[in-house]
């Protein structure tokens, strides 16, 4: 638990990192904002198409469970950076809920992602680098045992927390986001996301799958770390720790797409003002 500890808290420092740059992101988007944002006025009742017009131009309704694995579809594909591995965030609230299979589907992607495996074998050289769980040696043999413990801690955390407990609890195991409101309000939102989570219900209330999932982590990592790092200290302070971490984790989370919308309007600005001289020079 305590390698999980320090990849969680690389992935902090990257989140604060980011995150220090969303209150300019909002003030910014905030001045931009003009009539074009609008909606399209929808168009009269007598000339919207009817099934008896055109019955294929009519969408077919969708069951629950065909519109959740189609999100799904497209939560594999979100990454931060391009990289790092974000399939866990929803952005409508009313988004229908995952079947018990989608959990553990939704699980195993994000458990078996080339991502999971670099950061296990980087918290491992880490470990490695400052001895720490002394008792896995040097070596090649006490990195592999760190990248195993490393990956394990991982693997176990996110199997309990996001796939098994969820689906005996019915909860949501992803993070779904606010996206509007205050920066305060955004904030807390996600910081009360590791312990308030959506039922599969609609309806809110403790994220149990979440704290439980890091305590029976911690648990699990009793049986392959060594005796010197065992413990029920170790558990308890490790779950509370991941728990607090991940609630600033989840800033990054909420306020990434804002970064990445700031600055692509300011990339397309600066591309539109530079086309500027050039079209007029070519009307001269």
């Amino acid at each position: 638990m305590y390698l999980l500890t320090i990849s969680r808290r690389i992935a902090l420092a990257v989140a604060l990192a980011f995150f220090s740059l969303a209150g300019s992101t909002l003030r910014a988007q905030s001045q931009t904002q003009t009539q074009s944002d609008m909606p399209d006025a929808p168009a009269p009742v007598d000339q919207q198409p009817t099934a008896a017009d055109n019955p294929s131009t009519v969408p077919q309704s969708k069951t629950q469970h065909d519109q959740a694995a189609e999100d799904l579809k497209k939560e594999e594909k979100q990454r931060i950076l391009g990289i790092v591995p974000d399939f866990n965030m929803m952005d409508n609230a009313h988004a229908p809920p995952l079947s018990p299979k989608q959990k553990f589907h939704l699980f195993w992607k994000s458990s078996t992602d080339p991502y999971a495996f670099f950061v296990a074998g980087f918290v491992a050289g880490y470990g490695q680098a400052n001895n720490s769980n002394p008792g896995y040696g040097q070596g090649a043999e006490g990195y592999f045992k760190r990248f195993g413990a490393a990956y394990a801690d991982s693997f176990d955390g996110n199997l309990w927390g996001n796939a098994i407990l969820p689906v005996w609890w019915h909860e949501d195991p992803r993070y779904f986001r606010k996206g509007t409101g205050s920066v305060g309000s955004r904030m807390a939102h996600a910081a009360l996301s590791t312990i308030w989570s959506r039922r599969d219900n609609g309806t809110w209330g403790p994220n149990y799958a979440n704290v439980m999932g890091n305590m029976i982590g911690g648990a699990i990592s009793n049986v392959y770390y060594p005796a010197s790092d065992r413990g029920p200290e170790l558990v308890f302070g490790n779950a509370l720790t991941v728990t607090a971490e991940g609630a600033i984790g989840a800033q990054l989370v909420e306020f990434w797409p804002d970064i990445v919308r700031h600055y692509q309007n300011k990339k397309n600005k600066q591309a539109s003002a530079q086309s500027m001289p050039a079209d007029s020079a070519s009307q001269k």
